[in-house]
């Protein structure tokens, strides 16, 4: 079983330059505040503190759109290096949360299943979609771990199922007591593609995937 492998990677500094808006904004704000001190009331002029507040808004302002600048640059540059990282999964096999397994021809499917403690026996019901059973898979003892299994499409019978989509359930006990499990889905990668909510994998078996729903690289 392989150990999960960290996708975080941090890419080359940006340092985004101050945007046209940006400036035109503090411009505009200089001029307006030079002609209204031009055209104050010589009888009631403004005090230094109405001026001290408006340049702090200014600065408050341009501050904002500074900090929007650098983190939009930091975005693109974190989703350019999450898209370079993710190519390097092709090819690989990734377990992602689900319990589905989709039979088309005689491929057989992986699936796999993550015990909280270990158990003395481990049985995985398949199910059609009418939930009635298939296939019952006898895994045996298992450690408090992740363990892969593979569904070869055939029923209890010997024959095979008709091609599409099949669930599974986990009933795993110790000493007659019922241990939860999670189920994955398991799939090789076979390309990625990035959109504007990130890396999207087309992984064998599952379909699209995006990259935060990886949760086992094998």
């Amino acid at each position: 079983m392989g150990t999960v492998q960290s996708l975080a990677a941090t890419g080359p500094a940006v340092n985004p330059p101050v945007t046209k808006a940006g400036a035109e904004i503090q411009d505009r704000f200089l001029k307006l505040l030079v002609t209204q001190m031009k055209n104050q009331d010589p009888l009631n002029p403004m005090d230094n503190a109405q001026v001290t507040s408006q340049l702090a808004q200014l600065s408050t302002v341009n501050g904002i759109q500074d900090l929007n600048t650098t983190m939009q640059g930091f975005a693109t540059t974190l989703q350019s290096a999450q898209s370079l990282q993710s190519t390097a999964l092709i090819g690989r096999t990734v377990l992602v949360d689900g319990n589905q397994l989709n039979i088309a021809g005689k491929e057989p499917v992986f699936a796999a299943i993550e015990l909280t403690q270990s158990a003395d026996s481990v049985k995985v019901n398949i199910m059609n979609a009418s939930g009635s059973i298939v296939r019952q898979l006898n895994l045996g003892p298992q450690k408090d771990s992740t363990s892969g299994f593979q569904w070869d499409g055939l029923d209890d019978s010997g024959a095979k199922v008709a091609d599409g989509s099949y669930s599974f359930q986990v009933a795993a006990t110790s000493g007659g007591q019922k241990i939860d499990a999670t189920s994955f889905m398991a799939g090789t990668v076979s390309s990625v593609t990035l959109g504007s909510d990130g890396a999207h994998l087309a992984v064998g078996g599952i379909g699209d995937v995006q990259l935060q729903q990886i949760k086992r690289i094998m």
